[in-house]
């Protein structure tokens, strides 16, 4: 099919229709959108690089806002305590956040989808260990594993040695909680796939099931798949930022939107409220915006509200 064709099926589809009417939507996706430029191009836009100290001038510590007495247009959101520029700190903050929150579900997507295909397409039990094991973590709150998963990291690794691989601590913290929700959607839908006449006719022609599973009822899953990845990437920031903003995520040399909350709350009762308000505002906006996504999605998704 030609690109022509596509685009003119897209345009016609009922997602696209649903899109259109949808005028909060499409705020989400553009900020959402602008949030994933400006975490690509930090380098580029930011103003300032937060992260090369020789370019730090204490003497610019703490300045205000541009728009407010003191300020300086030079730093627009205004200044930390260590001088960094709120605005360049919030751009590099986010590429810290949407990086880790996209690494860590795509693990848990990886994961949780195969396992599911797994349970489902095998029974027995394969499958009673893998949802007695979902069933288990569901009841555990995904904070608190990955705080367990983080204490047991700095147990066993150097102590010098956790701030260099704080990102993919993280990442694996964060989607190894978040994967029971995708195996349980993923074997749902093998369960009512896997007796239907094509995958029948798929055996009886000697397909391996592993092919069957991966090519013929997988791609049934996606959509349900698709949602859950959405809404649990808002979850994945929230969760990263509360590690951050607790101390046991990314250190604050490499700060992310939850470090930057956790620096800027010192100081927010002794005037200096800029330093923290504006990455909160920058983390809420990010993780409504992703949510009403996944919400949209939901429903654009579902055939009975069609």
């Amino acid at each position: 099919m030609s690109d022509i064709g596509v685009l003119a099926k897209l345009r016609d589809s009922d997602m696209w229709w649903s899109f259109r009417r949808s005028p909060l939507v499409i705020v989400a996706s553009a900020v959402t959108v602008l949030y994933f430029i400006g975490a690509i191009f930090a380098p580029w836009i930011a103003p300032y690089d937060p992260f090369d100290v020789k370019s730090l001038n204490l003497m610019d510590a703490f300045t205000p806002p541009a728009w407010s007495e003191g300020g300086s247009a030079k730093h627009l959101l205004g200044t930390d305590n260590q001088g960094r520029d709120v605005l360049s700190a919030i751009l590099y903050g986010s590429r810290v956040s949407l990086m880790i929150g996209l690494a860590a579900i795509l693990l848990s997507v990886t994961t949780g989808v195969l396992l599911g295909l797994l349970a489902g397409f095998r029974g027995g039990w394969v499958e009673g260990v893998i949802m007695r094991l979902a069933d288990i973590q569901l009841t555990v709150p995904a904070i608190l594993i990955a705080l367990t998963l983080d204490g047991v990291t700095r147990v066993v690794l150097p102590k010098n040695a956790h701030d260099s691989v704080a990102v993919w601590v993280l990442v694996f913290s964060i989607g190894f909680a978040y994967w029971p929700q995708f195996a349980r959607v993923t074997r749902a839908t093998t369960l009512a796939e896997k007796n239907k006449d094509y995958v029948n006719a798929a055996r009886i022609i000697g397909v391996p099931g592993a092919r069957i599973a991966l090519q013929h009822v997988l791609p049934n899953a996606w959509g349900p798949v698709l949602v859950i990845a959405t809404i649990e990437l808002a979850l994945a920031i929230i969760a990263e930022a509360s590690l951050s903003y607790l101390g046991v995520g990314m250190p604050a040399t490499q700060p992310s939107l939850g470090t930057l909350i956790r620096i800027g709350n010192a100081f927010l009762f002794s005037g200096e409220w800029w330093i923290v308000i504006f990455p909160v505002v920058a983390l809420v906006i990010l993780s409504l915006s992703v949510n009403l996504l996944g919400d949209w999605l939901r429903d654009a998704l579902n055939p009975k509200l069609r």
